[in-house]
């Protein structure tokens, strides 16, 4: 994890985003981001 600031978050995985809580506009639902990790890379 890396902390920012401005209410930013995000999940990258290997360089790449997962998630990105500016893009999609709202936060990741419960379980949302562990079934995104679990998509292969």
């Amino acid at each position: 994890m890396i902390p920012s600031s401005g209410g930013r978050f995000e999940v990258v995985r290997d360089g790449t985003p997962v998630y990105e809580k500016s893009k999609v506009g709202r936060h990741a639902a419960q379980g949302e981001i562990l079934a995104l990790l679990q998509r292969p890379a």
